[in-house]
């Protein structure tokens, strides 16, 4: 029998789905050893068993027996790391929507507070931005006697992942907030109307991966790739040597050889992880800011059935094109730089990292923990950003950062990418 399953990169706070593969069981040939091990896995499935009718049974108040199956699953699968677990139906649902960036509704985040609902945002281009709607309490805003009446319609919303906006006049600045299936596409759109609006004074890029928890691992190599020629992005290697696979760049450099800067920080995780390392490794971009997060797993989706959820089961470990393991480590930055913190939110600006996560995947070597994941809200205390322009504006030097294309028929050359 042969199972469809989905591969995942995973931060400590999210997660989506991802590549699509086909495994099949393995045969197996087992000696004495073998047979006793499967011998002792039976008696402790027996004993399991006994376990569970005796609470059935005895339990001051009668159980749910799918709620101790299930608990027992999870109990199971967040013994081995902090990303394997169990998600039952409605989470496994939920999850598929995240990834897919794009879901039927009226494009509002809302929370409970006091019994009310308060909405927390309207999403950008969606039937609620549209109307008006902003971020109060009920639909009551300040000046107003009673309630207002707002007619919404529903609409397929697109949740945009990618934002981006012209810096000092000749930067593009691109902002990725997740990796889900939109993540290219937006990139993509975005070089090419900031290419148009800024024309032949672009300096360069600033791509900023701060706080960006991951997503999927495609969607990673195929924003790594838009900055590529050539050359390995990511290779992932399970347990067995014949699962190792290896994803490489196409032809065709959507930025045109122009100078890239990547920010990062303590909050940056898994795919944004690899997008990062893949630039390092290829001297393409200069990173700034502090050492990321250090989650470098991916985790694999696997479908349980109809209305069963789904495992995320942890089955393999990236490694960038140098062949470095980040795990439990994180990227360090070419250039580090601090920012300024308030002081009430000084206690709370550091994120621990993986190697603080109980049970995380050992590395070799020194692990490090904790790195500041603090971004000012206003442009112009961000130190970071400061800095990218700087450098791009060649106010300040770094080795790592790419000369300007002086190749005027390279520069005009339309760019092209193989579809992956």
């Amino acid at each position: 029998m042969m199972r469809k399953t989905s591969v995942i990169l995973l931060s400590a706070a999210t997660g989506a789905a991802l590549t699509l593969f086909v495994t099949q069981p393995r045969a197996v040939l087992m000696g004495s050893t073998a047979r006793a091990a499967t011998a002792d896995t039976y008696r402790q499935l027996n004993l399991f068993g006994d376990v569970f009718e005796r609470v059935r049974s005895d339990y001051v108040e009668k159980p749910d027996d799918s709620k101790l199956v299930e608990s027992a699953i999870s109990g199971m699968l967040s013994g081995l790391d902090p990303h394997s677990s169990y998600m039952d139906a409605k989470s496994f649902r939920d999850m598929q929507v995240q990834t897919r960036g794009e879901f039927g509704g009226l494009g509002i985040e809302v929370t409970m507070e006091d019994g009310l609902i308060k909405v927390v945002s309207p999403i950008d281009d969606t039937p609620a931005s549209k109307a008006g709607i902003q971020a109060k309490l009920k639909v009551v805003r300040k000046g107003a006697d009673n309630p207002l009446d707002i007619t919404l319609t529903r609409d397929n919303i697109r949740v945009r992942s990618v934002r981006s906006r012209i810096e000092s006049d000749d930067i593009a600045y691109i902002r990725i907030t997740t990796f889900n299936e939109q993540t290219t596409e937006g990139l993509k759109k975005s070089i090419a109307d900031l290419q148009t609006q800024i024309g032949d004074k672009l300096k360069g890029y600033v791509i900023d991966l701060r706080n960006n928890p991951g997503g999927l691992l495609e969607e990673a190599v195929t924003v790594s790739d838009a900055f590529l020629e050539r050359g390995e992005i990511v290779s992932t290697r399970g347990r067995n040597a014949e699962e190792t696979q290896r994803r490489s760049a196409h032809a065709g450099d959507l930025t045109k050889g122009k100078p890239v800067i990547v920010l990062i920080n303590g909050g940056s995780a898994s795919a944004s992880e690899i997008v990062a390392g893949a630039l390092q490794d290829h001297k393409r971009a200069t990173l700034v800011g502090t050492r990321s997060f250090g989650k470098g797993s991916v985790q694999t989706i696997i479908p349980l059935g109809a209305g069963n959820g789904a495992l995320r089961l942890t089955t393999a470990r990236y490694y960038t094109p140098s062949g470095k393991s980040i795990q439990a480590k994180g990227i360090v930055p070419d250039i580090e730089v601090l920012q300024d913190v308030p002081d009430e939110l000084k206690s709370r600006t550091d994120t621990k990292g993986e190697a603080s996560l109980r049970g995380h995947l050992k590395n070799d070597g020194d692990e490090k923990t904790g790195s500041q994941s603090y971004v000012p809200p206003d442009a112009k205390d961000d130190k970071a950003l400061k800095l990218a322009a700087d450098l791009l504006h060649g106010i300040k030097n770094s080795a790592n950062t790419p000369a300007p294309t002086t190749d005027k028929a390279a520069a005009d050359k339309p760019a092209t990418k193989a579809a992956n």
